[in-house]
């Protein structure tokens, strides 16, 4: 393990790889401290890296922080038909593997709906939820009218990978356009490029009747009451892949939970408000 006192906190020497009971996890750890876990969002060219780079090294400065590439993206492996696609039960054993017992679980998008799906399943390994820009179980859940106009450029730039497919993925999820730079179009397509099955899993669940999207997580609507860990949502106000209804809705549902909502920002709040948000996110741990 790296300590960003010691070091520059980089993707390269913080890489690590786990041997899950299910699947082969890469993931990025750094820090001591109390167990803050980064779960990236969906979509082509997601990893724990290129979701949270703004936040990692800050957030290690109190805490041990693990970035994680969920099966079906950045360098762990792809879900297959015998083991299946379950991120629960993916972040559980990579827990079990690191011998961690109960962590802070930091979730953007789909790592929203893995932490609040973990707090629901196995409560005793949630110290704190805290989700950004996560969809809330039950009807409607991207908007009332179908797929989001976010959602839809996210599946087109599965389906069909490009230096401009991506870059329009990039600026749809950031208000302020000069965040959607060039760079971080490049660092998410290649990441896309790097293993194509990936890409071919993710989007069967929108093509395949036989595969549920996001698994059980849209049946959870009546248990998401049960949450009990310390819960924070934040919400972009102008975010057009998911809306901010569904963190209101989660904290009207949820006793111990509270909301902070951010005008001027899309799905990536540790992205476009990195210093706030990991102001927020470090307080909300630490107290």
């Amino acid at each position: 393990m790296t300590s960003s006192n010691t070091a520059a906190v980089t993707a390269e020497n913080t890489s690590r790889f786990a041997q899950t009971d299910r699947y082969r996890v890469h993931y990025h750890d750094v820090g001591t401290g109390h167990p803050i876990v980064l779960l990236h969002g969906s979509g082509p060219g997601a990893t724990g890296w290129s979701n949270f780079w703004p936040n990692i090294e800050y957030l290690a400065k109190d805490h041990r922080v693990i970035a994680v590439d969920m099966p079906g993206w950045g360098q762990s492996d792809t879900p297959n038909t015998t083991v299946g696609w379950d991120p629960v039960l993916d972040l559980v054993g990579l827990l079990d593997s690191l011998e961690i017992g109960k962590a802070a679980l930091v979730g953007n998008s789909m790592g929203g709906m893995t932490t609040i799906g973990t707090a629901v399943r196995f409560p005793e390994r949630v110290s704190h939820a805290i989700t950004l820009g996560a969809p809330c179980p039950g009807p409607n859940i991207f908007s009332p009218g179908g797929v989001s106009e976010g959602m839809k450029v996210l599946l087109h730039a599965t389906n069909e990978p490009s230096p401009e497919s991506l870059k329009q993925l990039v600026q749809i999820m950031c208000y302020d356009q000069s965040m959607a730079t060039d760079e971080l179009a490049e660092l998410r397509y290649q990441a896309a490029i790097s293993n194509r099955d990936h890409l071919k899993s993710f989007f069967s669940m929108f093509t395949n009747p036989n595969v549920p999207p996001f698994g059980e997580y849209f049946q959870l609507a009546p248990r998401i009451a049960e949450v009990s860990a310390p819960s924070l949502f934040i919400h972009g106000r102008d975010d057009r892949v998911l809306s901010y209804e569904h963190s209101l809705r989660f904290v009207s549902t949820i006793a111990n939970s509270r909301l902070v909502v951010l005008n001027r920002c899309g799905h990536w709040a540790q992205i476009e408000h990195a210093d706030e948000f990991n102001r927020i996110v470090a307080d909300f741990v630490d107290h």
